[in-house]
C-alpha cells in the first residue's frame, strides 16, 4: 500500500524520463530521421542493431533451458507437462491456420496486387528462388533451430530431474543461476534504445521511405489485417479467458517497441518470458509455450505469407480457383512452420510454396524484396503478441495462472 502511494506521488516527468519505453521510442524516431535525411551515414549503423540482437540471443538458450528445467522439475506431474505441450501444439495449429485464412480472405477482398507493375522496383531474389525446389525437411528444420534443440534437451533433463533424489538441491542451484542470468539481462536491456536506433536507421537508410509508395496498398493491407487479427481474433480469445488485449499490450509495450526497432521478435524473447512469469504464468507453461511458439506459432508470418501469395497472383493477373486457394492454404499450413529463426527464411518458405503451387511465377518475389523489411516489423510484433496470448490462455486453462502485480 505504501509503495503504491509513493509511486502515485511521482511526477510525470520523473515517470517519463525513467521509463525505458520512452527512450526506445525516441531512438526509433531518431533512427527514421537519420535514415531518411542521411542514408549513407544511417547504413553504417547496421552493426549497432545487429550487435544488440546478437547479445540478446546469447541469453535465449540459457533462459529457455533454465525456465523449462525448473518448470518441469517443480511441477512434479509429468502428465500435466505432456498435456500442456499437446494443448500448445493444437492451439498453434488452429490459430495459425485461422491467420492464414484471414490473410487470404482480406487479400481477395482488398486486392492489393491490382496495381501498375511498371512503378515497382526489382531486387535480386535469386538466392531465395534457388532454394524453392528443395522440399521441406523437418530434420533440417530441427538441426538449424537452436531454440528447438535447447527445448528438447531441457525437457529431457527436466523429466530426469523429477526422478532424482537430489531434485531439490538442483532446483535451488538452478534457481540461483536463473536469478543472475535475468539480472544480467536487465542491465543489457538498458542498451535497447541503441539497438532500436541502429536497426531502424539502417532499414530506412538502405531501403528508403520512397520504396513504400508503389507497394503502399500491400503495406496498408498487411498492417490493417494484423491489427484486425490482434484486436478481434486474439482479443476475443483473451476475453473468453478473462483477459483484456489492451491491458496485455500495455504491459509489454517495451518489448513491442524493441521488436519494432530491431525487426526481430527474438530481441524480446527473454524479456517477455520474464514478464509473463511476473504476470502470473507458471515457469512450466512459459518455458514450454514461448520457445515452441517461436517456431510453430508465427501468426504474423502466416498472415504475411498468405497475403503475399495472393498479392503476386493478382500482380500477374492470375485467377486462382477455389481449389488452388485451398491448396495454398494447405501448403502454407506446413511450410509456414519452417519460417523461423533464420533471416530470409520467410522468403524461402514463400518461394517453396509458390514452387509447389506452380501457378504463380517465382520471379514475383523480386517485387517484394524492397518493401519486405518494412513489413517485417508488423510480422515480428504480431508473432510476439500471439505467443504471449497463447501463454496466458494455456496457463489459465491449465490452472497454472495466478494473477500478480506486474
Amino acid at each position: 500500500m505504501n509503495e503504491q502511494s509513493t509511486s502515485s506521488k511521482k511526477s510525470w516527468p520523473y515517470i517519463l524520463f525513467t521509463n525505458l519505453t520512452f527512450y526506445v521510442l525516441i531512438a526509433i524516431i531518431a533512427g527514421v530521421l537519420l535514415g531518411h535525411y542521411f542514408p549513407a551515414t544511417a547504413i553504417k549503423t547496421e552493426w549497432i542493431g545487429k550487435t544488440f540482437v546478437d547479445i540478446i540471443k546469447l541469453f535465449i538458450a540459457p533462459i529457455i533451458f533454465l525456465t523449462i528445467v525448473l518448470g518441469i522439475s517443480s511441477i512434479g506431474n509429468l502428465k500435466k507437462v505432456g498435456r500442456i505441450g499437446i494443448k500448445s501444439l493444437i492451439y498453434f495449429e488452429i490459430v495459425t491456420t485461422l491467420a492464414l485464412g484471414i490473410g487470404i480472405v482480406v487479400a481477395l477482398i482488398v486486392q492489393p496486387g491490382n496495381i501498375d507493375r511498371t512503378g515497382l522496383q526489382l531486387q535480386d531474389a535469386s538466392k531465395y528462388t534457388h532454394q524453392a525446389g528443395s522440399s521441406f525437411s523437418w530434420s533440417a528444420f530441427f538441426k538449424s533451430n537452436l531454440t528447438l534443440q535447447v527445448l528438447a534437451i531441457a525437457i529431457v533433463i527436466g523429466i530426469i530431474l523429477n526422478y532424482s533424489k537430489h531434485r531439490l538441491k538442483v532446483i535451488h542451484w538452478l534457481g540461483r543461476i536463473a536469478h543472475y542470468v535475468f539480472l544480467a539481462l536487465k542491465y543489457v536491456m538498458y542498451l535497447a534504445p541503441l539497438g532500436a536506433f541502429g536497426g531502424m536507421a539502417f532499414t530506412v537508410g538502405k531501403f528508403g521511405l520512397q520504396t513504400l509508395v508503389p507497394l503502399g496498398k500491400l503495406m496498408a493491407c498487411v498492417y490493417l489485417t494484423m491489427f484486425v487479427f490482434i484486436f478481434f481474433v486474439l482479443g476475443s480469445i483473451m476475453r473468453y479467458y478473462g483477459f483484456r488485449i489492451g491491458s496485455f499490450l500495455k504491459s509489454i509495450k517495451e518489448e513491442l517497441l524493441i521488436v519494432l526497432g530491431t525487426s526481430s521478435s527474438e530481441a524480446a524473447l527473454p524479456s517477455i518470458m520474464r514478464k509473463l512469469e511476473k504476470m502470473g504464468c507458471s515457469k512450466s507453461v512459459v518455458g514450454l509455450v514461448i520457445p515452441t511458439g517461436y517456431s510453430f506459432n508465427l501468426d504474423g508470418t502466416s498472415i504475411y505469407l498468405s497475403m503475399a501469395a495472393i498479392f503476386l497472383a493478382q500482380l500477374y493477373n492470375i485467377h486462382l480457383s477455389p481449389g488452388e486457394l485451398l491448396t495454398i492454404l494447405l501448403v502454407l499450413m506446413l511450410t509456414s512452420k519452417g519460417a523461423a529463426g533464420v533471416t530470409g527464411s520467410g522468403f524461402i518458405v514463400l518461394a517453396s510454396t509458390l514452387a509447389a503451387i506452380k501457378t504463380i511465377p517465382l520471379e514475383g518475389l523480386a517485387f517484394l524484396l524492397g518493401v519486405d523489411k518494412f513489413m517485417s516489423e508488423a510480422r515480428a510484433i504480431t508473432n510476439i503478441i500471439g505467443n504471449g496470448v497463447a501463454t496466458l490462455v494455456i496457463a489459465k486453462s491449465e490452472k497454472e495462472y495466478v494473477e500478480e502485480d506486474v
